[in-house]
């Protein structure tokens, strides 16, 4: 019960802040200890004076704990407002992808954490790490113009080359946003159209696409619908040692180098067992030492896999990645599954980190990348999706009805996704890895599975150029033509 009084829903504080009155009375004194607001003075940058700074924990529904502040100067009118983690730093990083094609996709909700960075590779356009925000897709881009629009007539005079360029992405924006149709809406022209409307029927005048880049893994990008949603893409990723650096999770690279002199003089690589190879490494969530142990496994009737685990014993941190120890293949590969019961759900599974997952029958539909490469049972990924979505996951929108509405469908989505995690009911699982590093146990190995179907599939140009291969030389390094180095190499 102080769990949810100490984090009220953020419709919960709307509504009793509605039911404030602006002067204050002896009863609002002898409750403001027990309210969660607090106020605190705090200097205004702009005049130099004194303003007021609010701050609130609260709770987004399906996300996590934040603090919501805001910042009021009475003397010049500036205002400011932020959002900050309440909660812990994520175990891997996260990274958002959003095509804006509608009106509609301007109301989706986006929040920004202190380490995030955002693209708008439309118009070369990078947003670095800053102050937290809470905002839509639309709030964002405004922001963007404001700060953009600042000194730009000083600009003209001093620098008309930088005006320029600065002008075309305002001008661009602008577009996007199309304040003009909301200026006929407001004096009658057309009567204003529902979110589902705009999603449908009005396209914005320019396309853009907004990144979002977070190794904390604490910024959200909001999805219509499900997360089928053709226009909305979710990867995760493991933080690099200079983003764990900068996110303050270990030492300083000065204390690092020490450390790692330490471990050469300790032995580093276990080199006396011939299959389990031992690399020291830092924690991503503690920054203390730890041992990431790698093994090759042969996968009857697959290929050859290398297993890396890696065990913090000082936090309990654990992870697992699994990566291909065979050739690149020629040829993409797609699985299909038939899950009919208990049975079907404790096959092994190694969905590698270039795989998509896919059931249609809920409309989960996972991205290459997402949850890395995993070997384990089918159950046990099922298990680890519901984990990570109804932990990370909110959906609301900037109204109460629309947030209601997505609540509901998220809330029947981890239904149906429990429900397909126990086999308490049929679903199709596919598979789909361009470099067919992906396996499904077949149960009746080594005759064909009845409720599997594999098919192979020439890679598109696209794929081939988001996994690197274009410019990749595997056939002749020297540049001769492959067909004359075979005929060479058959003469010899």
């Amino acid at each position: 019960m102080a769990q949810d009084q100490f984090f009220p829903s953020i419709g919960q504080v709307a509504e009793q802040a509605d039911a404030v009155s602006d002067e204050p009375s002896a009863a609002d004194a002898d409750t403001q200890e027990e309210t969660p607001l607090e106020e605190v003075e705090s200097l205004c940058m702009r005049c130099q004076e004194q303003g007021t700074t609010r701050m609130l924990l609260t709770s987004i529904p399906y996300f996590k704990e934040v603090i919501v502040m805001s910042f009021r100067c009475e003397h010049c009118g500036y205002s400011n407002n932020e959002i900050q983690s309440a909660g812990t730093i994520r175990e891997n990083g996260v990274a958002y992808t959003l095509k804006v094609l509608h009106r509609g996709d301007l109301d989706r909700q986006l929040i920004r954490s202190e380490a995030c960075t955002i693209e708008i590779p439309e118009f070369q356009l990078q947003l670095p790490p800053m102050r937290g925000q809470l905002t839509t897709v639309e709030g964002l881009l405004r922001d963007i113009v404001a700060d953009l629009s600042t000194d730009q007539l000083l600009r003209r005079i001093q620098d008309e080359v930088t005006y320029s360029k600065i002008q075309e992405i305002i001008d661009g924006l602008k577009l996007v946003i199309d304040d003009n149709e909301d200026e006929d809406e407001e004096e009658g022209a057309a009567p204003k159209k529902t979110v589902a409307e705009k999603l449908k029927e009005d396209p914005v005048k320019k396309v853009l696409t907004i990144k979002l880049d977070d190794p904390s893994g604490n910024s959200f990008l909001e999805f219509s619908g499900s997360m089928a949603d053709p226009k909305w893409n979710l990867k995760t990723y493991t933080r690099s040692i200079a983003q764990a650096r900068a996110l303050g999770l270990i030492p300083p690279e000065e204390e690092s180098k020490e450390e790692e002199g330490d471990e050469e003089k300790k032995g580093g690589v276990d080199g006396n067992n011939e299959e389990i190879y031992e690399f020291p490494g830092i924690c991503s969530r503690c920054g203390r030492e730890l041992v990431t142990r790698m093994k090759k496994v042969s996968i009857p009737y697959f290929k050859d896999t290398l297993i890396m685990s890696t065990n913090c014993e000082a936090c309990g941190y654990r992870d697992n990645e699994v990566k291909s120890g065979a050739a690149i293949s020629e040829k993409g590969k797609k699985i299909t599954l038939k899950v009919e019961d208990q049975e079907d759900l404790g096959r092994d599974i190694l969905k590698s980190e270039t795989s998509g997952l896919t059931i249609p029958e809920i409309d989960l539909v996972l991205q290459p990348g997402t949850l890395g490469g995993r070997f384990t049972t089918l159950e046990g990924i099922l298990e680890q999706v519901y984990e990570e979505l109804s932990e990370k996951v909110f959906t609301t929108g900037d109204s109460t009805t629309i947030g209601n509405e997505d609540r509901e469908k998220f809330q029947e989505f981890l239904q149906n996704l429990k429900a397909v995690t126990k086999a308490e009911r049929q679903f199709t699982l596919i598979l789909d890895d361009p470099l067919a590093n992906s396996y499904i146990q077949n149960l009746y190995a080594p005759d064909p599975d009845p409720n599997m179907t594999i098919e192979t599939y020439e890679r598109t140009w696209q794929q081939n150029e988001e996994l690197g291969l274009n410019d990749m030389n595997v056939e002749s390094y020297s540049g001769d033509d492959p067909k004359e180095a075979k005929s060479a190499e058959t003469e010899k």
